[in-house]
């Protein structure tokens, strides 16, 4: 979680400078919330109410991520470069490398688990909930377009031969990109069976589809 910390003083102002000496930072460094901006009182003197600020260290995401994955590329013995945006509470990051293969791994299961991993990372040091997409040379863009034209052609055969087609196990995104291309494609439908990892779509002809 982030560090943070609250303060009271007679104004808004005193509390926070009290709170920024307090944490040894500067305002810029600071995300800084105004629980109560309290009051004077009657003619200022009876009956006032103090101020209170949270004050919050602001989180260096980009130190927390190339923490994570320099020493990572270390171990690998690949020279990469990392490139990160931040999008509301999204955090995206796109590698690039030479030797792209060893960091996507078979089917991307290594790029899903350095992406879970840096998630934990982040949020263990975030004070709200940052999502965090991690992608290598575009890969999860054209393993999509791969599986959209894979679901569509294999859909086509099933309405053909009227036999069920049953996909090589996927993780839980792409079946996702499956189940939502598929969703409203002519006389198909889509389901899934077995457990993780090895869960798998079934591709099956809709019997009771009838032609208007």
């Amino acid at each position: 979680m982030a560090e943070y910390i609250e303060k009271e003083a007679k104004t808004v102002e005193s509390a926070i400078e009290e709170a920024l000496n307090e944490m040894n930072i500067g305002k810029d460094d600071a995300d800084i919330e105004v629980l109560d901006e309290g009051s004077k009182g009657l003619f200022g003197l009876i009956g006032g109410r103090n101020a209170l600020v949270r004050v919050y260290k602001k989180v260096d995401y980009e130190e927390i991520i190339k923490s994570f994955l320099y020493p990572v590329f270390d171990v690998l013995g690949i020279d990469g470069d990392i490139d990160i945006t931040v999008e509301n509470n999204v955090l995206n990051i796109k590698l690039s490398a030479e030797n792209i293969g060893i960091i996507i791994g078979r089917r991307g299961e290594t790029l899903d688990a350095l992406q879970y991993l840096l998630g934990l990372a982040v949020n263990k040091q975030s004070d709200r909930f940052m999502r965090v997409t991690l992608d290598m040379c575009n890969y999860r863009e054209k393993r999509e377009e791969t599986l959209i034209r894979l679901a569509k052609r294999l859909a086509d055969k099933v309405e053909r031969t009227r036999k069920n087609i049953t996909l090589e196990p996927m993780n839980p995104y792409e079946r996702r990109i499956i189940h939502a291309t598929l969703q409203d494609y002519g006389q198909v439908e889509t389901y899934s069976i077995g457990d993780e990892p090895n869960r798998k779509i079934v591709i099956r002809y809709k019997k009771e589809y009838r032609k208007v």
